[in-house]
């Protein structure tokens, strides 16, 4: 019956069938071989959906659609030139700072990318930045957007794994700044040896002045992932109940606020968000029936037992993790691999006694590597578009940022408290 599974799913997807599609029919098929009612196809798609938290996940897409239209991006583009652009490498820097903040307000990496990249790839272009360089490091900054906190990955993660996502969204706040500091240093180190990105220096003075009407003009922005965070970590409402929040907070700031919302534009937001819901809860209920199948045929407890064999050791089951994840990211979209791989291994991360909250981390840095990482390399296809460049085009930055990623995901597996240690002040 697995092998069936597998088999079905590598045809469909050489023959290039939708990923959703591709989950369904791979799994009726094994469904069918195993002698299984068919009606468990039907029964595990309902009960997947059936799910409060799963919420959260159209609300947080409408927020950040809502906020990119309605000013808030360009606005904390801003505030992030204004803190960083000063100096050479800045302007590079600023796609990085703006990404940890959209992060906090929009939970996908490929809106991400495309909010921070259709405003600062020109900018960077014009400041004499390689484009295949500017375009990958937009790229690279977008993957911030689902380690940093809201994060739609780790909403599933939560799910499919029955972890605290409160606690997923606490664990991803220094990960993020970590692997944010290390892009930073990086294009600065590029800037300064390639001798780009000439700034023109101005006085204390008068950098404190724009900082100050930077900040005043972004301040509602700023504030809305603490109203939100602060929120969830304080009791007042759920992470699904904190993605309404931010759609209401969202509408009543840039409609009537910033007045950069119109109404006309509502339908469109409305109807752009709901084709991107609908391809993720596809993606779920399909791959739901998936993971039901490799429960029912005990692949965990097998897989677990084949690696305890292997070794016992936590330092080298977390190294092969992080080689198959690599791999898979670089195969398979990232919330179809957390709904597929996370109940398979996040049992025997537990056996090995790695902590499931330190362990989801893991898993979704590995995801946004994968989206940097082609043939899928989600973020690389948007920001592609953006530059109208080929992917071909970016090898040589892209794999630069692979470089020092894959250094910063060692970093968080190998030293826990990285993840853990605001996790552990919440208990």
């Amino acid at each position: 019956m697995i092998s069936a599974l597998f088999i079905a799913i590598l045809v469909f997807l050489l023959i290039s069938v939708p990923i959703a599609v591709c989950l369904g029919f791979s799994s009726l098929v094994a469904l069918q071989v195993g002698g299984y009612p068919l009606i468990t196809l039907a029964q595990a798609v309902y009960e997947s959906l059936d799910s409060f938290s799963l919420m959260a996940i159209p609300f947080f897409i409408l927020a950040g659609n809502l906020m990119q239209t309605g000013g808030m991006s360009r606005r904390l583009i801003n505030l992030a030139n204004v803190l960083v652009g000063w100096f050479r490498g800045g302007l590079g820097s600023v796609s990085v700072l703006t990404s940890m903040f959209f992060a906090t307000i929009s939970g996908s990496s490929s809106a991400t990318t495309a909010a921070v990249g259709s405003t600062l790839i020109p900018a960077m272009e014009k400041k004499g930045y390689p484009k295949n360089f500017a375009t990958a490091t937009c790229a690279a900054a977008g993957e911030l957007g689902v380690i940093i906190p809201p994060s739609i990955p780790m909403v599933v993660y939560g799910l499919v794994a029955n972890v605290s996502i409160g606690s997923l969204f606490l664990a991803g706040f220094i990960p993020g700044l970590l692997i944010g500091i290390s892009l930073v240093l990086t294009i600065i180190i590029v800037a300064r040896v390639k001798g780009f990105d000439l700034v023109n220096r101005t006085s204390i003075r008068q950098w404190l002045i724009e900082l100050w009407r930077a900040f005043t003009d972004s301040f509602l922005a700023l504030i809305m992932p603490i109203i939100i965070l602060g929120g969830i970590y304080e009791g007042v409402f759920t992470p699904t109940e904190a993605s309404v929040v931010a759609v209401v907070y969202g509408f009543i700031v840039c409609m009537f606020v910033y007045r950069e919302l119109k109404w006309k534009d509502l339908l469109p937001i409305l109807g752009k968000s709901a084709v991107g819901t609908s391809i993720i809860m596809l993606i779920v209920a399909y791959a739901s029936i998936f993971g039901y199948i490799l429960t029912a045929e005990e692949v965990p407890q097998k897989l677990g037992e084949a690696l305890a064999h292997f070794s016992d050791s936590p330092i080298v089951f977390l190294l092969l993790v992080n080689i198959f994840l690599f791999i898979t990211g670089t195969l398979m979209e990232a919330l179809v691999s957390i709904i597929i791989i996370a109940p398979i291994l996040a049992p025997i991360a537990v056996q090995f006694g790695i902590d499931p909250v330190h362990f989801g981390i893991i898993m979704v840095v590995n995801m946004a590597i994968g989206m940097l990482t082609p043939p899928v390399a989600v973020n690389l296809v948007v920001a592609c578009q953006i530059a109208n460049l080929k992917m071909s085009q970016l090898t040589r930055p892209v794999l630069l940022y692979l470089a020092i990623l894959t250094v910063d995901v060692l970093i968080i597996s190998y030293i826990p408290a990285i993840s853990m240690w605001l996790p552990s002040l919440s208990k």
